[in-house]
């Protein structure tokens, strides 16, 4: 670019939130929508907790971004370096600079290994691995599905982890798994949790429970992972009854998250907002810039971040950002969210709930929140279609 680009609508994100955001503003009627992404590769990522299960390869997720970009967005492949909300300006790597009349915020969050020192190196070294970052998800197949003894253990963070309850996926394929190829009984499961529930909804909590039951497992509930030793295959962990330490055969982890580093250097954030971008929970206004607006990962909204919550994000923004240069009513985001989570193979239920834990069902008969065999069958190979072919095209609700 030879000088600064003028959008109405800039985007920043290409993954889930950008890409609908950008299909539905067009859909409404807005003309000049941007989008800035590097990756020339669009991955639907609620696969790759399959990949990780053996249920599915990286080639089911992966379409190019060129295929993903709307008709009649203007695409940036770039990354952005610096937000300037004073002068609705965005600075790029390349050295460029868009300006905006409204910005929406959406670039997703990042695995923070910092974090829990040592899990990175062990996850390098082979001796765990993650469904988290799309180059290990295979890796997490071939680590679980090759133990036919020992001690298992699945970490699962609660720190911003994109959609937490899915990194339960990966354990109750690979003990149905254990169990189908008659080694269950000698592999002993462990998930370690750092909140106090499987998923925020009791009903589905109960189901979850009962499975992890049926398998053997044994969950801890409270229990964060501090220190992994990859070498000597060793946990350390804090515990609500003190330090603890634990040994293990194969390591799932589902790793604290983090935003893009630039948000805080761009004053986009708060104290309140742990490094995440400040909006409004309900409006997804940023708090001070009210030409701001955020969505997805990186934007905290008091809820689950999880691709299905974004059927209600999209909306609201879209509307929003035009009700905002109108004087029109702005509409509300009240934190749904769900978490789909398998039992089995062949079986799986949906958590769907508002930001205040109650359920908020798609509908109402038959009850999702058990599980079934049509919702594997849904999740699995339905919605990834949906996805390419009616959310990526802004079609919404």
């Amino acid at each position: 670019m030879t000088g600064p680009h003028h959008h109405d609508v800039l985007v920043i994100g290409g993954g889930n939130a950008g890409i609908s955001l950008a299909a539905k503003l067009r859909r409404d009627g807005c003309r000049d929508v941007a989008v800035v992404e590097p990756k020339d590769v669009h991955e639907y990522r609620p696969l790759l907790s399959y990949v990780a299960g053996g249920m599915a390869t990286l080639d089911d997720l992966r379409r190019p971004q060129a295929e993903a970009m709307p008709p009649g967005v203007r695409w940036y492949q770039d990354a952005v370096t610096a937000v300037d909300p004073a002068r609705s300006a965005v600075r790029l790597a390349s050295g460029g600079e868009l300006t905006y009349t409204d910005l929406a915020v959406c670039p997703g969050s990042q695995v923070d290994w910092d974090a829990v020192p040592g899990a990175q190196d062990a996850v390098r070294a082979g001796s765990a691995s993650t469904s988290y970052l799309p180059e290990h998800a295979p890796a997490t197949w071939d680590l679980l599905s090759s133990l036919t003894s020992g001690t298992a253990v699945f970490a699962i963070s609660d720190r911003h982890v994109p959609c937490a309850p899915v990194g339960l996926k990966p354990l109750f394929l690979a003990a149905d798994h254990w169990r189908r190829t008659g080694v269950l009984d000698a592999i002993t499961i462990e998930l370690l949790l750092e909140g106090d529930r499987l998923v925020d909804l009791p009903e589905s909590d109960r189901e979850l429970r009962a499975a992890a039951e049926e398998y053997g497992v044994r969950v801890r509930t409270s229990t964060a992972v501090e220190h992994v030793d990859g070498p000597a295959r060793r946990l350390r962990l804090r515990t609500p009854q003190g330090p603890d330490e634990l040994a293990y055969d194969a390591l799932y982890v589902a790793p604290p998250h983090r935003a893009p580093q630039w948000l805080a250097s761009s004053g986009l954030t708060s104290p309140a907002s742990d490094g995440f971008l400040a909006v409004d929970p309900q409006t997804l206004q940023h708090r001070d810039h009210p030409h701001v607006w955020g969505l997805g990962d990186a934007a905290e909204v008091d809820a689950l971040p999880s691709g299905g919550a974004l059927r209600k994000q999209v909306p609201v923004v879209a509307h929003n950002i035009a009700a905002r240069r109108t004087g029109a009513t702005m509409r509300h985001y009240d934190g749904y969210s769900v978490g789909p989570v398998t039992t089995s193979r062949s079986r799986l239920l949906l958590a769907e709930f508002d930001r205040g834990g109650r359920p908020e069902p798609t509908v109402r008969v038959p009850d999702l929140a058990r599980p079934r065999r049509s919702l594997l069958v849904f999740d699995r190979y339905l919605e990834p279609q949906i996805y390419w072919r009616r959310l990526l095209r802004g079609h919404v609700s």
